[in-house]
């Protein structure tokens, strides 16, 4: 019995000290966690999520005309926060203060849930984010489950906004719950590298942009919860994406990842990416003529910022790795060595951002693979994470090409009807302008003679003679 208690109570400890140890790694300023639509708080992964029916300070509620909704069928292995939501019935926002300006991370839970009173799949909505159009004619994403879309974005003002518009009156929105948190300083540098081709430029600026977290995947490794990440993110496994794979193995590490100041944080890759990868090895004398390849769907029109995340933790020694880095079938990084990178030492994580433009495809690719120094009976590529975000448009937007002025009206499809012949007649009437004046130009162009006054009367024949005859 002893033994027994003995044993639960380390369990317990060593519960506790991984809960303690993950939960107070980061600290955020802003950290809003909202339970939509519901009366009670709820904890999910030790996070409390509050309420927004209790009439606390957590979050403002501007809303004329929103309800609670509580599912039908309570699935006992959903986190509590997706049982209830809150609907809207007009343009709604929330505002949650700011105390700590720089980039914040907001993100947004979906659950199309059904209740005796109504069906979430029925919802069409658009929800703007501090003034970028964030998602139009939305209903909550097309899965069965949960679904949580995540931003990024830099905040300057004292205030953040969150607004739900639904499509037309007989449409609705919902929320299930929402995120809003102050992200590390490091997350975001300022510059990265821009791919055009094989030119690669630096784009500066870059934590002064806006962001959408499309693809976030873990190389060789499990899925990785928001329990087991600083910043409770979700990293899931890369097998999906994986084209190319032929000569490469997978890889697991369980010595300490070594974290250094200025390279990639806890905050920016967790230990559960970095100690599993996928790898190139040389075996034998000769070097594979391989690459690891993966393909991640995209929208066409965009920039993305491609975060590449490594870590050597398969080298028997340093100074052995040396590889390619491709992007979109262009060399973005030639012979990487994460040695040098390292400040020579192994399992020591980095990452190298690049912005690249989606084409047509709709695909972006991303590639590793030996390089011209890589060496045999060694490592000769490797790749632990990948993360794809979507850069907003000129237009301020992560979901097509209409303004947040023309989204807040309700129906930016049929502002877009209404458009497409407004600019037809411009053009019409700026065509009908262009030949008025080419006509008046025709006309201005004939050059009149003044007649001398002294000239002896003529006949109307003749003076039409004498006119022709200057003219």
């Amino acid at each position: 019995m002893e033994n027994l208690l003995t044993r639960l109570g380390f369990s317990f400890f060593l519960y506790f000290f991984i809960s303690f140890d993950i939960s107070l790694s980061f600290s955020p300023v802003d950290n809003y966690l909202v339970n939509s639509g519901a009366f009670l708080d709820s904890t999910v992964d030790n996070r409390r999520f509050v309420s927004d029916s209790s009439g606390s300070t957590h979050a403002h509620l501007s809303s004329p005309q929103s309800f609670s909704l509580c599912a039908g069928t309570l699935l006992p292995t959903l986190p509590p926060i997706y049982h209830t939501a809150r609907v809207f019935k007009a343009p709604s926002k929330y505002v949650f203060d700011v105390k700590d300006p720089g980039t914040h991370m907001v993100r947004l839970h979906f659950h199309r849930f059904s209740s005796p009173n109504l069906n979430l799949v029925d919802s069409r909505f658009h929800v703007l984010v501090n003034g970028l159009v964030a998602l139009t004619n939305f209903s909550g994403g097309n899965s069965l489950g949960p679904r949580v879309i995540e931003y990024l974005l830099c905040v300057h003002s004292e205030k953040l906004e969150i607004t739900f518009v639904p499509d037309g009156e007989s449409n609705f929105a919902f929320v299930n719950a929402i995120e809003v948190i102050s992200a590390p300083r490091d997350l975001i540098p300022e510059i990265a590298q821009s791919l055009n081709g094989d030119k690669v430029e630096n784009f500066e600026g870059l934590n002064q942009q806006a962001f959408e977290v499309v693809h976030r995947v873990t190389v060789g490794g499990a899925k990785v919860t928001p329990f087991n990440d600083s910043l409770w993110r979700t990293w899931l496994p890369d097998d999906d994406y994986l084209k190319l794979s032929e000569g490469s193995t997978r890889v697991y590490f369980s010595g300490k990842i070594k974290y250094q100041e200025g390279a990639a944080s806890r905050q920016v890759g967790p230990d559960n990416v970095y100690d599993s990868a996928r790898l190139i090895e040389s075996k034998n004398a000769s070097i594979p003529n391989v690459n690891l390849s993966w393909e991640f769907p995209v929208i066409e029109d965009y920039k993305y910022l491609v975060r590449l995340h490594f870590c050597d933790i398969a080298s028997v020694s340093l100074g052995l790795l040396f590889f390619n880095v491709y992007v979109n079938g262009h060399l973005a990084y030639k012979d990487l060595d994460p040695s040098a990178v390292t400040n020579y030492l192994l399992a020591s994580p980095f990452y190298l951002d690049f912005v690249v433009d989606a084409d047509r495809s709709g695909i972006v690719s991303v590639a590793v693979g030996p390089s011209n120094k890589s060496m045999a009976y060694a490592v000769d590529a490797i790749l632990n994470g990948v993360e794809i975000m979507k850069m907003n448009n000129l237009m301020g937007s992560f979901d097509g090409k209409l303004p947040a002025e023309l989204v807040m009206k309700g129906s930016p499809r049929r502002s877009v009807d209404f458009l497409l012949p407004l600019i037809a007649l411009v053009c019409l009437l700026l065509s009908l302008s262009v030949f008025m004046r080419r006509r008046m130009d025709k006309v201005d162009s004939v050059t009149w003679s003044k007649l001398p006054m002294d000239v002896p009367e003529t006949t109307p024949k003749q003076g039409k003679q004498q006119l022709s005859s200057k003219v």
